[in-house]
């Protein structure tokens, strides 16, 4: 039974946790928890409020004493006079007051920072959050009808936040629950019915007897591309193209074209890989590459690079170079490197043949009133002009006798169509520019939507693949093929990869890059592959991620970071070696230990080494004067504590323990200069917190010193392309530099693009900004993964 003087404080802790407006229940629950109780009492003391004070601040008070940060204990009387002066009055402000402090650690406070990052003395109208609920409900509103009450209130509430972190949250609750009535009425039974959930299997019982053999996999899950025809089948009718007059268009091949198409290429599977050379590929590209490489390895054919060159204005040879350099690194290899313009000779003899055939003609329309007369679905007034006369103009054009802007040839399709796609698309245009590949030979260029069936056609393609919002170009692709006599290879589309917290579209990324933004295209925080390349990322594993993903035509899926974080860890786990780096050293002088000795200890450089096998570790010095992070140091200790505090000790990763004996504190008397501790040469202590530590490789010789690049997600919004200031959504702390870490001596010698799992911080490559004087490492993960937790 307690004793008499326990029951007491625990009377008295009660009654003061009731003041500061902890209802009964919770109060009740906390006296039971000596170290939130400890905690509490303790914040109650520092705030100066023993008397008690509102439940609303009481509330704030125990959100502090449950998860404040254990390495910022030095700063809780000063958050603890924001919250009972009020500037911090909201759940919001002080989550993200808590998560600046857990980054500021022992630190000098920044109070300008501080209060800009927590919302100090912005005020929010009810007027502002109701235009921000109103937004949010608008662009959800279909889903709502939808669902009812069954929708994720929470999910209306995280799109709020984001939108505007500081509004007070009982009132944003209020509008929300308003405004979902004001839009739904009254709940029906329905509403109110559960949706029914399948009971989980319990898990199986191990027996002796023998076991069924379990459920095979689909051969889709086994083999992505078995969802492809093959060559042979292409005679079937795949796409059908209505017309406004009723006739209908049954795109296949004919069984002469296809025979001719498979003498030539012998039934083999044909695809291609076509980027547009106006940029640096991105992670998208990497999806592309997996289907259109993969089935053509999967199926024993090829698949060609081909770079579509037909805007000769944005093409560079920087970016040609880039991506056949990239495809490379990400384990392809083309049957072949073409460009559309080696067949722009082929692509102008047949618009000429289809002007003759009467499905082309030469337009003098602005691209204004182009636009307007497709808006208003009128035919050009050009468009029924004599085949001959189009025939001239199309010369004159090829020759240099017309103006660039003052003539295009159209294709003649269906200016009625409800397919966009098919009203007159522009087959040629004139430009004036020399071309990258080509030379200056041509001042008339061919459009995406001429040239590509066309060259796809020219080198037999068989599988035409491309992403979803192609889809709508199928019916142009197969009237252009169609009306020109040619061989159709196999279109489908698969949805484009779009993950969380980055932009990828090209328009979006060169304005980063343009305007200064990031570093470069190969930022190591931007999705291109030259960025993920450097970030540390192996190939290996984003074609793993790809494949996970599967080919798939569920466009709209936003696919989380953590999940190509995922694969990254799993391969670095099993393939970087280990070794230990301090970001923020702490110095600690062992005061047992001789000043001018040196002991090595062997470290591992992957966790399963076998003793036996020297080339498994690496020396590490060991001396009086060594270094932890400071992170790793508090003044107070706690039971759940596992780092060094005074009069504490703790084990240093594969040498020894350590107690610290002393803390010597700057003028400032806040301020840690160094830690004074006793080792245990004999290793009988057995505490149970072990720190990572660096030394000098000799007495009186600082540890080898390297920048550390500690980078983030980019943007701070799951789907920054969504918003409309896009660049305001920019993540301020996506990219620390730590000048001056200390690392052990086995990294002197680290090369440019070598990876390593630097202990309890994360994995870390070489970055190519590395001199003999300086290695630079960027972290590429760190060693969390939350991922996996929910499943692959």
């Amino acid at each position: 039974m307690p004793g008499k003087d326990e029951g007491a404080d625990k009377e008295k802790c009660l009654e003061r946790f009731l003041k500061i407006g902890l209802d009964e229940r919770t109060a009740k629950n906390t006296i039971a928890n000596n170290k939130v109780t400890a905690n509490l009492t303790a914040v109650i003391d520092e705030a100066g409020i023993t008397d008690g004070c509102e439940r609303s601040v009481g509330n704030l008070l125990y959100t502090v004493a449950t998860k404040y940060p254990s390495n910022a204990l030095l700063h809780r009387p000063t958050l603890l006079q924001y919250v009972i002066s009020l500037k911090i009055k909201t759940t919001a402000q002080l989550d993200a007051a808590l998560a600046f402090l857990a980054d500021t650690g022992l630190e000098k406070l920044d109070l300008k920072k501080f209060e800009e990052s927590c919302g100090v003395g912005v005020e929010v109208s009810k007027e502002e959050i109701e235009r921000i609920v109103n937004e949010v409900f608008e662009e959800n509103k279909a889903a709502i009808l939808e669902l009812r009450y069954r929708f994720n209130v929470g999910e209306l509430l995280g799109h709020i936040r984001k939108r505007q972190p500081w509004a007070d949250g009982k009132v944003v609750k209020q509008l929300v629950d308003s405004t979902l009535y004001e839009l739904l009425g009254e709940r029906t039974a329905a509403d109110n019915e559960k949706p029914s959930k399948k009971k989980k299997e319990k898990p199986a019982k191990v027996e002796t007897a023998p076991v069924p053999a379990p459920e095979k996999a689909s051969e889709e899950d086994l083999n992505p591309y078995s969802i492809f025809p093959n060559p042979e089948e292409n005679l079937k009718v795949h796409t059908e193209v209505p017309f406004s007059d009723g006739s209908i268009l049954r795109c296949c091949n004919t069984k002469q074209l296809l025979d001719k198409h498979l003498k030539v290429t012998g039934g083999k599977v044909l695809t291609r890989f076509p980027p547009e050379p106006n940029g640096y590929l991105h992670i998208g590209h990497a999806k592309a590459m997996f289907i259109d490489f993969g089935l053509a390895k999967d199926r024993e054919g090829g698949c060609y690079l081909r770079y579509d060159d037909t805007n000769p204005e944005a093409e560079k040879k920087e970016y040609i170079d880039h991506i056949e350099e990239i495809v490379e690194w990400m384990g392809w290899k083309p049957l072949k490197i073409t460009y559309t313009s080696d067949y722009f000779q082929e692509l102008y003899e047949l618009a000429v043949e289809l002007i003759r055939r009467g499905h082309a003609y030469v337009d003098h329309q602005t691209p204004d009133e182009i636009k307007e007369y497709r808006e208003k679905k009128l035919n050009s007034p050009w468009r029924d002009r004599p085949i001959a006369e189009s025939l001239e103009l199309f010369e004159d054009m090829r020759r240099g006798l017309i103006e660039e802007g003052k003539a295009t040839l159209r294709m003649k399709q269906d200016m009625q169509s409800d397919n966009f796609n098919m009203y007159d698309l522009i087959a040629y245009r004139i430009k004036f520019t020399p071309h990258p590949h080509a030379g200056d030979k041509w001042c008339i260029y061919p459009s995406y939507d001429y040239a590509h069936c066309i060259v796809d056609s020219l080198e037999n393609i068989t599988h035409s693949l491309c992403t979803l919002e192609f889809e709508t170009r199928r019916a142009s692709y197969y009237w252009l093929l169609h009306v020109l006599g040619l061989y159709q290879p196999y279109v489908w589309e698969y949805s484009r990869l779009n993950i969380s917290n980055t932009v990828m579209s090209k328009r979006k990324l060169n304005r980063l890059v343009t305007g200064k933004w990031v570093d470069g295209w190969d930022d190591p925080r931007l999705m291109t592959l030259a960025g993920l390349r450097r970030r540390g990322i192996p190939h290996t594993a984003i074609n793993a991620f790809v494949k996970g993903i599967g080919i798939t035509r569920s466009d709209g899926t936003l696919i989380s970071v953590e999940r190509l974080e995922y694969h990254v860890r799993e391969e670095l786990n099993r393939t970087a070696d280990r070794a230990m780096v301090v970001l923020h050293p702490l110095k600690v002088v062992i005061t047992n230990m001789e000043a001018n000795s040196t002991i090595e200890v062997d470290a591992k450089k992957k966790p399963d080494a076998q003793d036996d096998d020297a080339s498994a570790f690496y020396k590490v010095p060991f001396s009086n004067v060594i270094y932890i992070d400071s992170s790793d140091f508090r003044i107070q200790d706690s039971k759940d504590y596992y780092g060094l505090a005074p009069g504490k000790s703790v084990i240093l990763r594969y040498a020894f323990p350590i107690k610290c004996t002393e803390v010597i504190l700057a003028d400032d008397n806040e301020t840690i200069v160094e830690i004074r501790a006793e080792y245990d040469p004999s290793k009988k202590t057995k505490p149970k917190g072990v720190l990572h530590w660096v030394a000098g490789p000799s007495p009186g010789v600082d540890p080898f010193k390297v920048e550390v690049r500690l980078f983030d997600r980019l943007f701070l919004s799951e789907n920054p392309a969504e918003l409309d200031n896009w660049l305001g959504d920019l993540n301020p702390k996506s990219k620390v530099v730590v000048p001056n870490a200390y690392a052990v001596p086995a990294l002197r010698n680290a090369a440019i693009g070598q990876r390593f799992q630097f202990e309890r911080l994360g994995y870390f490559v070489v970055d190519k900004d590395s001199t003999p004087e300086n290695l630079v490492f960027n972290r590429t993960v760190t060693l969390k993964d939350s991922y996996s937790k929910g499943g692959k």
